[in-house]
């Protein structure tokens, strides 16, 4: 069997600890954490976000023994420089408008050719990257993926909260994200050298200068021998985020494991995909998702089942049964989403809901006593 590593990117929140918004101290963070996680984290477009991401590894025993360790340090680092981080996909309340933009010519080039479209997206993703045979296999995972997406982004909604509104949204964070070119689902690609093609006109024409300008939802890598997830809202928890690489990996897995078979799946217009990503957007695990081939509306636990029932026959070749069972956790939990909202709901207090935001992050990982 192909080996599906996995890498981990998580994009946190830097918070003020007095006032529980952001705060844009990305460098003394990197400068505090060097020692140790130098070469792990890395500056993002805004200076109140920082992203950390784990090497290469080989199963998800692997990458959750390295997320903690690395979590840990960061949640050490940022108290020892009187920080706090934090997961979810938006600040509850805090304003763009107040946020710097690092200064670095990648990003200085985006909010050029962006404005107020790049200075304002101020939102927090998590990415994985699952090693794939091929770029060749990688368009045909990539095609059959499309139809998943929604699925697993509804287990992940972190974003209810905009500049201090109740959006209605469980994740808002891609209704902001959609302003920038180049986003959501792909379309379906006939072939590698058609999704090659499409690539070398965009970079032909002036319209990006490499592939990695394209942000779709999922992405054969244009660098790596990888597929990469970017549709998820960032976890709170550690256990969600790895419950979202391991589920990942086991669909590429299944995926490969049909193609090896000569088995396909049935394919949906990008159309039909966008509707159950904005259901899922909208309501999360609450939402009911269309089933394409009954043609009916079915509620999100339902379809959870069928997907867990879809990859059970690599999950155990994958050693990560338990990790994917998770979902089911998440699913009598609620999603980030629907845990902030019970917060706010309780205390009709915005820095509350940060609090809470902090300490979920700090869950599960062993840091001393340490006050949030």
């Amino acid at each position: 069997m192909h080996q599906f590593t996995i890498g981990i990117e998580e994009e946190y929140q830097i918070i003020d600890v007095e006032s529980r918004d952001l705060i844009s101290h990305v460098s003394k963070i990197i400068e505090g954490g060097k020692a140790v996680l130098s070469e792990n984290l890395k500056h993002e477009m805004h200076e109140s976000m920082i992203e950390m991401e784990t090497g290469i590894c080989q199963n998800i025993k692997e990458a959750r023994a390295e997320l903690t360790n690395l979590r840990r340090h960061l949640i050490n680092t940022a108290h020892e420089q009187g920080l706090r981080v934090s997961g979810g996909g938006t600040h509850p309340f805090s304003n763009w408008e107040h946020n710097t933009i690092t200064n670095g010519e990648r990003y200085n080039k985006i909010v050029d050719d962006m404005g107020d479209v790049a200075r304002g997206n101020l939102i927090f993703g998590l990415h994985v990257h699952i090693g794939i045979p091929n770029r060749e296999e990688g368009v045909r995972i990539q095609n059959v993926m499309r139809y998943f997406l929604p699925h697993v982004y509804a287990l992940s909604t972190n974003s209810p909260f905009w500049i201090g509104r109740n959006t209605g949204f469980k994740s808002y964070r891609q209704e902001i994200f959609v302003k920038f070119p180049r986003t959501g689902i792909p379309s379906y690609f006939n072939s590698l050298a058609e999704f090659d093609s499409y690539v070398e006109l965009l970079v032909k024409t002036g319209t990006i200068d490499n592939a990695k300008k394209i942000w779709w939802d999922l992405r054969v890598h244009p660098f790596y021998p990888t597929i990469e997830f970017r549709i998820c809202d960032m976890p709170l928890r550690l256990e969600e985020t790895v419950c979202m690489a391991a589920i990942m990996q086991s669909l590429v897995a299944k995926i490969y494991k049909l193609h090896q078979q000569n088995l396909s799946f049935r394919s949906y217009r990008r159309l039909l995909l966008n509707e159950n990503k904005w259901r899922a957007s909208k309501s999360g695990i609450e939402a009911h998702l269309i089933d394409f081939g009954k043609e009916e509306s079915v509620p999100y636990p339902h379809l959870l089942k069928e997907l867990l029932e879809f990859i059970d026959d690599v999950v155990d070749e994958l050693d990560c049964r338990k990790e994917v069972e998770y979902a089911w956790t998440i699913l009598e939990n609620g999603t980030g989403a629907d845990r902030q909202l019970k917060v706010f709901n309780e205390t009709g207090d915005l820095t509350k809901v940060v609090d809470y935001m902090i300490s979920e992050t700090e869950f599960g990982i062993t840091h001393g006593e340490m006050a949030s």
